[in-house]
């Protein structure tokens, strides 16, 4: 008796390690490889005069793409070296600018 108790406790324990398991790959792990996915479909797909926002959150358009570097004009004539993985998101191109508020009220 003590032996058949002890065996259906070592299978509530397998099957509970289990569900935690699947747990975290599916709120964990699977999230972020899809991230990572993204991230290097949006590297790859970038190129020379596209407008990207960095992870700092500096806007800038591409001038020259290297092999693990970008080269963003930040304002004119302004040009830094950025890593590949500092690029946060693309600037879609059918966005349009905002004028500044200030210039809307002097007139």
């Amino acid at each position: 008796m003590i032996a058949q108790a002890g065996q259906g406790g070592n299978a509530q324990l397998l099957i509970s390690l289990l569900l935690m398991v699947a747990i975290f790959y599916f709120l964990l792990i699977r999230p972020q490889q899809r991230r990572m996915r993204q991230q290097r479909t949006l590297i790859e797909d970038l190129d020379v005069g596209d407008e990207i926002i960095t992870i700092g959150g500096l806007v800038g358009t591409l001038t020259s793409v290297e092999e693990d570097w970008f080269e963003v004009e930040i304002s004119p004539g302004t040009r830094v070296r950025l890593l590949k993985s500092a690029i946060a998101r693309k600037v879609p191109e059918d966005v349009p600018e905002v004028e500044d508020e200030e210039a809307d009220e002097s007139k």
